[in-house]
């Protein structure tokens, strides 16, 4: 595979049929904000210092950044749960190791592009992969569409979820994440930088597992239990396998309870049957990668088909303009909802297809 990879290389088809209509995402940063859901009750005492963010047209790898400069201490001192989009208005937590210091005076890191809303100390740096799910506020402008069909679509998502593929984002532009994986895997070597290991080993796995994904949802199966599955729970990272009676469960209708696809890496698959064939036709259509993230050190890992979300409403604040507000685990992607809706466009157009 080379040359530019587009929606439908990346992802998949789409669950629910045709967009139903048009819009523009992300016109401005407060059209997409995102806040991170963090279960964790901070102490007020210990060597970390917790600070709630937020940013404007900043990521965070480029906040963390400023927040250390500002406290004078190293970079590796600072430590994120999950990575949000720059072009977004988003509040997510960091933690600054400062064992024996003083909090620091951090104004030199402030902006009208970030404002450090709580301080807290803790015991604990705060982990990758901490936060417990994401609270999006999304407006879609320039909306073209027809309102009943909209509606419909909807509701529809609201009681019977989405694909849980990975988004765009993953990839890089144009796929560029992915195919600088292909360039490492061929060689049978890593990048020595760990932020771009981790950015192309993560970008492969994500894209297989969307192909195993997308064959599902084109051969409609994605949101049911098939013989020989392994199911998982929507909030845990543990499975099991789907004989008959798991088949009718009734929490799968619940959307409690949703089939799992591979996150390759080093050991057996453990599906069964159609299901087990599937998933190593992937395997073997591009043995390439997956062996280069076993070798990689990466473990078998699960992951849900299905994405149910979580508290959705919507409003119309104008005409052109669909307000959607929901939460998602951590790890999902706004964005896969979007395209179960809308086709959209890139700023300030109305008629030109964007990626995003």
């Amino acid at each position: 595979m080379s040359g530019v990879l587009g929606e439908l290389d990346l992802l998949g088809p789409t669950a629910w049929g045709e967009p139903c209509g048009t819009a523009v995402l992300k016109h401005t940063a407060e059209d997409f904000q995102v806040n991170e859901v963090l279960d964790i009750p901070l102490s007020g005492a210990g060597e970390h210092l917790w600070l709630w963010v937020e940013k404007r047209g900043l990521n965070t790898e480029d906040a963390a950044r400023r927040i250390a400069r500002a406290a004078g201490v190293p970079l590796k001192a600072i430590s994120y749960a999950g990575l949000k989009d720059r072009q977004a208005l988003t509040r997510q937590w960091f933690s600054l190791h400062l064992p024996g210091k003083a909090d620091p005076d951090l104004a030199a890191a402030e902006g009208d592009d970030l404002r450090i809303l709580e301080r807290a100390r803790h015991s604990r740096k705060l982990q990758r992969g901490a936060h417990a799910a994401n609270g999006f506020i999304i407006r879609l402008t320039s909306l073209q569409a027809e309102r009943e069909a909209l509606e419909q679509r909807l509701q529809q998502i609201a009681g019977s979820g989405i694909p849980n593929y990975f988004g765009l984002q993953r990839f890089g532009f144009d796929g560029g994440n992915l195919h600088e994986a292909r360039h490492w895997a061929e060689r049978k070597t890593l990048p020595e930088q760990r932020n771009r290991r981790s950015r192309v080993l993560s970008a492969a796995r994500s894209y297989l597992f969307n192909r195993v994904l997308a064959r599902r949802v084109a051969d409609g199966c994605w949101n049911r239990a098939l013989p020989c599955d392994l199911l998982a729970f929507t909030d845990s990272r543990s499975f099991f396998p789907a004989g008959e009676a798991e088949c009718s469960d009734p929490r799968l209708a619940a959307l409690d309870l949703h089939p799992t696809g591979p996150l390759f890496g080093a050991g057996e698959l453990e599906t069964g049957g159609a299901v087990r064939a599937l998933e190593q036709q992937i395997q073997a259509d591009d043995a390439v990668l997956v062996n280069w993230l076993a070798e990689a050190g990466l473990e078998q890992a699960r992951r849900v088909l299905r994405l149910p979300i979580g508290g959705l409403t919507w409003h119309y604040p104008a005409t052109d303009i669909l307000q959607l507000e929901f939460v998602l685990p951590a790890g999902c992607f706004a964005t896969v909802l979007v395209r179960e809706l809308v086709r959209l466009l890139p700023t300030g157009s109305v008629d030109t297809p964007c990626e995003y």
